[in-house]
Formats: structure tokens, sequence, C-alpha cells
């Protein structure tokens, strides 16, 4: 039933021979999520996967599972410059653990910073023009010559994710999406189990972690998300939106 939900589901248009979303659902979505992490590295895109990490509350998950199907796959993390300090401890911290070896820290155009964010306060002014210069373009850039990348969303997360396929387009890319159908309890016994180290600022309040400005304390009961750009009705930094008039996407 899944195979035949995610063929309704996938976009209409191939992203390429033999990656078209649809197949991919079909065939590979149901796998274990550390064969299926298997099979895109070593058999659908080799050499040509990635994946993108932000280090944050629940990285570790994905981490540990790309470090025991291949440590030297690339990994992208994008260093904002407006980062928690904890952020970036927590990547060094993890890194080492795993035995990454490819973890590669992207940074915006120092130029693009200058020119439309001098001040260092776009981010109240124009969130999502932010967002576009210190993570969608650096990643569209960090992207170049890969043909798939991973990320680790879920459905559980809600809003755009509720719907969430294993394997989507991406304008000329396949994203991956190899956690998209676990639940929070699924996340909590996997880092139990395996020991992860856990980010500090979970411990703080934070279980959903972006950039200082943006990423507040959420109480008991609200949703794990609802810290992120609190008071406005965006959900997304925009990396996982297609392209739109505002040039969000990516």
């Amino acid at each position: 039933m899944a195979a035949v939900e995610a063929l309704v589901r996938a976009p209409e248009t191939p992203v390429g021979d033999g990656h078209d979303p649809r197949v991919l659902n079909a065939r590979y979505g149901g796998l274990p999520t550390g064969d299926l992490m298997d099979a895109a590295i070593h058999e659908l895109f080799p050499g040509k996967v990635a994946l993108v990490s932000s280090f944050g509350a629940e990285s570790s998950v994905l981490l540990h599972l790309l470090s025991r199907v291949e440590p030297a796959a690339p990994v992208v993390f994008l260093d904002t410059g407006r980062l928690f300090a904890e952020t970036l401890e927590y990547r060094t911290q993890v890194t080492e653990r795993l035995g990454l070896t490819d973890v590669r820290t992207i940074r915006p155009d120092p130029q693009r910073l200058r020119e439309e964010d001098p001040h260092r306060a776009l981010w109240m002014t124009n969130p999502d023009l932010c967002c576009h210069i210190r993570k969608t373009e650096p990643l569209q850039r960090a992207l170049a010559g890969f043909d798939a990348w991973f990320t680790g969303r879920k459905r559980f997360q809600g809003g755009q994710r509720a719907r969430l396929d294993v394997f989507e387009a991406d304008g000329n890319r396949v994203k991956i999406n190899p956690l998209a159908r676990w639940e929070p309890s699924d996340l909590t016994d996997y880092i139990a189990r395996h020991d992860l180290p856990k980010h500090p600022l979970v411990a703080r309040g934070y279980p959903s972690i972006g950039c200082v400005p943006c990423t507040s304390r959420v109480e008991a009961g609200e949703d794990p998300r609802s810290g992120r750009w609190r008071g406005s009705d965006k959900d997304e930094c925009g990396i996982h939106i297609d392209l739109e008039a505002d040039g969000s996407g990516i």
C-alpha cells in the first residue's frame, strides 16, 4: 500500500533517467533505513550523494546511520554565521565520535552578506531573504555536482512535512528522506540504544534548533517546532521549498 500511495503523491516529472521518484519510492521506499541509505550511496547514486545535516537536536540518528553505511560519504553543514556556539561544538563532537571523514562546513558568500545584511538584522525585516542568503544559496553551491542528497525530515514534524515521501524530486536532483516514517519514540529509542551524544540545548528546552535570533525555548505541551520563527507563519527556512516567486527555495 505504501508503494501505491508513493506513486500517487510523487511528482509527475522524472528527475532523470532511472531517477524518477515514483519508481524509487516503489522499489526502495519500503526498505529498512540502513538498507535504503546503502542502496542510495552504493547503487543508485555512487559518488553523487551527500547528506545535509544541521547537527541539531535529532541529527545524530541519521549521521550514525550514515557512519555505519559509509563514513567517508560527504556531509554538508551550513554555518550561517548566526548559529549557537553549542551547535558548532556539537558538530565537532559528533563528527569525531562517529568517525565521519568528509564533513564540509559551508558558509554564506561574504559579499552577499555585505550587500543584503550589513547590520546583521535582516532576520527582523525579511527572514525569508535572510534564510535564502545564509542557507539556500550556500547549499545550492555545495550540492553542485551531486545528483541526490539526504535530509533528516520526518512526517511527524507536521506542516509541509506531513505527507513526506522517502524520495522527492528537487529540480535536477533527488531528495531522500530516510527518516520520513520515523516517530519521535523511534528516534529516542535509537539514540538511547546507541548511546549517541545529545545536543546540549535540548536539555535547556530547545527541541528544534536553528539560528540564534530565530530560535526560542519551547514550553511543555507546545509543538517541538514552535520555537522556530515564533510569532510568524514561517515554518521552513527555504531549502526544502520548491522555487517560488520570492526565491526562497532551492
